[in-house]
């Protein structure tokens, strides 16, 4: 069996052959009359008008039956077989293409169409013309889930031998066309905000940090685009949206990538409320147009998303599933209670992130079909407005034990807001590190005045990984990010 470097090099002899008869292995243009799907749909017209088309493609198998030989041609619309025959093509013609093409060139074929014996739709081919020649052969077996960590690193095998892989980033692409559409019918407004910050904020995470040498300044990788979004809620937009990539120097797993896509809109003078009947009304609008159903399978679970949503209070999961009444503990002995249920808390966290930390462990993976998380603690997002002295006006949206949306009305009072920012800041230099930082500038823009506003954001990989019913955000993200090898 000949090696990848002597199969490589045998190639390499071949382009140079083409090259010494003064044929172009990489030409600059092709004749291309029809795409591989629009012969096979008007298949039966084109070989009654016995007309001929022009197909380009890459050559996924070849077969060699004495005088005649098979292959099938794919473009990124379908595939179909070709079959050359020797008394057509001409005896040099046919030897060249034999001597000269390998699984895995691209080509043009110029042909008439016909059905063979077993009724399967052909091209019978009466040219040919090298497009682009292959160095490399490709894989004879592409081992799915056995090779993981390749399929990650060389995406562009797992898309040639993958349809399945193909088809999740298609309907990703339609789920953020239908999301953009359903904003713009709303009467959205479509913005892009700054990727680069002086002072990152929005969210609880750790920052990637960087410098811009050209002001000698060091600046963050955004965490959201929360604060610059309610910028142009002060400025007199009424309804805005982001969809974009935002950045998070935390850990990796199956729910995690450092780099990921975000959708955030705010909407002026409406409450949390109003925003869960707009969420109801998207998820189920989006799945619709782009999967054709509500129901899907995820996992072992089947979701219905037409049924009615339940509501539950924080408060309420935590006592279901741990028999702690978060309102009559303190923050020591709730910490204590994490210990005894082996749950990592980062130091430095308040009473609200430890009683996160133990929801996210013991309650949020119980909840399977779509369900509002609603009132979260006090101190768990210093940018919501209270519902109550101890509870915000929030929610969130958990779908297969998975967190896919975060919401919640937004705090406009910027005595309040600067308050919280420094209780974050105290947080911060105690030890932890996803507390937010205070950002002077924003808690300015509010004392210009900011309207009533709910505001949402959705993690577009997550959500896609759940209708797609994939293992992983790696699985819905075209290059995720790998550790280099070595």
């Amino acid at each position: 069996m000949s090696t990848l470097e002597e199969i490589r090099n045998n190639r390499i002899e071949k382009k140079e052959r083409l090259e010494n008869l003064s044929i172009s292995p990489y030409p600059i243009n092709t004749k291309r009359t029809h795409e591989i799907t629009e012969v096979l749909k008007e298949f039966n017209s084109i070989f009654e008008k016995e007309e001929e088309v022009i197909i380009v493609g890459r050559i996924k198998t070849m077969r060699a039956h004495g005088a005649l030989t098979f292959f099938d041609i794919e473009d990124g619309t379908g595939k179909i077989q070709v079959m050359f025959a020797k008394d057509k093509l001409g005896e040099k013609n046919y030897n060249f293409f034999a001597e000269n093409f390998d699984i895995g060139d691209f080509v043009e074929t110029r042909g008439t169409v016909f059905k063979t014996k077993r009724e399967e739709k052909t091209i019978e081919g009466r040219d040919f013309k090298m497009i682009s020649k292959s160095l490399r052969p490709l894989p004879e077996k592409w081992h799915g889930l056995k090779d993981i960590e390749e399929r990650y690193r060389k995406r562009y095998l797992d898309l040639i031998f993958s349809p399945e892989t193909k088809k999740k980033f298609e309907i990703r692409s339609k789920t953020i066309q239908e999301i953009r559409k359903f904003l713009d019918d709303k009467g959205f407004f479509e913005v892009e905000t700054p990727i680069l910050q002086t002072i990152y904020g929005g969210a609880r995470a750790k920052p990637f940090k960087t410098h811009l040498n050209a002001l000698d300044i060091d600046l963050f990788l955004r965490i959201s685009p929360e604060l610059y979004l309610k910028r142009l809620i002060v400025g007199g937009f009424e309804k805005v949206y982001e969809i974009g990539k935002c950045f998070r120097n935390e850990g990796l797993d199956k729910f995690h990538n450092p780099d990921f896509t975000m959708l955030e809109f705010y909407w002026a003078y409406v409450d949390y409320k109003e925003l869960m009947k707009l969420t109801e009304e998207l998820i189920k609008k989006v799945l619709k147009n782009v999967l054709g159903v509500t129901t899907i399978k995820y996992g072992e679970n089947e979701i219905n998303f037409l049924s009615e949503w339940e509501r539950i209070e924080f408060f309420s999961l935590l006592e279901k599933y741990t028999d702690i009444k978060y309102e009559e503990v303190n923050q020591s002995v709730l910490l204590k209670k994490a210990k005894e249920l082996k749950i990592d808390v980062p130091e430095g966290a308040d009473k609200a992130n430890i009683a996160d930390e133990i929801y996210k462990k013991y309650c949020r993976p119980k909840m399977i079909q779509p369900t509002f998380v609603i009132h979260h603690p006090y101190g768990f997002q210093p940018l919501a407005k209270n519902f109550d002295e101890n509870k915000l006006a929030s929610f969130q949206l958990v779908v297969g034990g998975t967190e896919i949306i975060n919401a919640f009305s937004e705090l406009n009072d910027p005595i309040e807001q600067a308050k919280r920012f420094k209780e974050q800041e105290k947080m911060f230099k105690g030890g932890f590190e996803e507390a937010q930082r205070s950002d002077e500038e924003f808690i300015e823009a509010l004392e210009y005045g900011m309207p009533p506003v709910a505001g949402f954001g959705l993690g577009i990989d997550r959500f896609v990984s759940i209708i797609t019913d994939s293992s992983s955000l790696r699985e819905v993200i075209l290059f995720p990010l790998m550790k280099t090898k070595e």
